[in-house]
């Protein structure tokens, strides 16, 4: 498809829409490769990557101007996963928006693979950054629209971070920084899952308690426009990326209420799949429901529901 069919002018403020009843069967589809591929490869992280799934998938099939043909593009948008250590979410929907085979996924986490445990964007086109350790992703999310800014480029910059790793110092230092210098054009939205694979530390071991209360209010007070959204529904994901481009002079933090390990029930709510690797059984019991959210979304259409 070409980049003009998929977003159509910035100036004009069209993009192009993907009907939310698809955008639910590609989110499915990523699920089924993010679990297939960390089960090959006996290794890797199934919740913090199936919470963010849907995220993604709307930004490279409703939102992003990006070309597969030409991932270098200089006015493409950028996308960078803070929380690189779900990888695997990327690399499944990267797959699937045709940037590379979907037959490569079965090579995660090999020595030799281009698709490593962490992102490499000199191993992978269509990576606009390398990521991994926590709560550096959002700093180059704000050189980059800076430079964008600086070079009049019209791309925007997303940047998917972590709940866990907005603990970190220096995310908040760039929170600052990007809000002092306007960057509208830049966006950070936290998988809010409320679930990382530690707590904080206790005499007893670690609580599960909340790794950041009311984040959408703290980067408020650092000076950006801050949303909240449903993090599973495509329409609310849509309109909160909406609200973000429309909204002018401040960076915008799009908080999206999620679940790990969603779309599986054995999984969600479970930190204990933070970083589990599923079993054959389990592959298959989750394969099963997976077939049964894709029935569900054919008999709603059949029913007249709306996309």
């Amino acid at each position: 498809m070409e980049v003009a069919e998929r977003t159509g002018e910035r100036a004009e403020g069209a993009h192009h829409r993907t009907p939310v009843a698809e955008l639910n069967r590609l989110g499915i589809e990523a699920r089924r490769l993010i679990l297939q591929s960390i089960h090959a490869a006996g290794a890797g992280h199934v919740g913090g990557p199936l919470s963010c799934a849907d995220l993604l998938v709307n930004l490279y099939f409703d939102r992003l101007r990006v070309d597969p043909a030409n991932p270098g593009w200089p006015e493409r948008d950028r996308c960078i996963l803070s929380k690189g250590h779900s990888s695997i979410a990327l690399y499944a929907v990267l797959a699937l928006r045709g940037f590379l085979p979907v037959a490569e996924l079965a090579t995660f986490d090999a020595a030799d693979s281009r698709l490593q445990g962490h992102p490499d964007m000199t191993a992978l086109p269509g990576l606009d950054m390398s990521t991994g350790s926590l709560g550096q992703g959002l700093s180059p999310g704000v050189g980059i629209a800076l430079g964008g800014r600086l070079r009049g480029l019209p791309f925007r910059t997303w940047v998917i971070v972590g709940d866990g790793e907005i603990q970190e110092g220096q995310i908040w230092e760039a929170a600052f920084t990007a809000a002092r210098l306007g960057l509208d054009t830049l966006c950070a939205i936290v998988d809010y899952n409320r679930l990382p694979q530690f707590g904080w530390p206790d005499r007893g071991g670690y609580t599960r308690t909340e790794p950041v209360d009311d984040p959408a209010g703290k980067f408020r007070a650092f000076g950006w426009h801050a949303i909240e959204c449903d993090g599973h529904d495509h329409a609310a994901i849509r309109a909160a990326f909406d609200a973000a481009e429309a909204h002018p002079g401040q960076p915008t933090c799009i908080v999206a209420h999620t679940v790990k390990g969603k779309g599986i029930s054995f999984a969600e709510g479970d930190y204990l799949w933070h970083a589990k690797v599923p079993t054959a059984d389990e592959l298959e019991r989750a394969g099963a429901e997976l077939d049964a959210l894709l029935a569900a979304i054919a008999v709603w259409e059949e029913e007249g529901g709306s996309t």
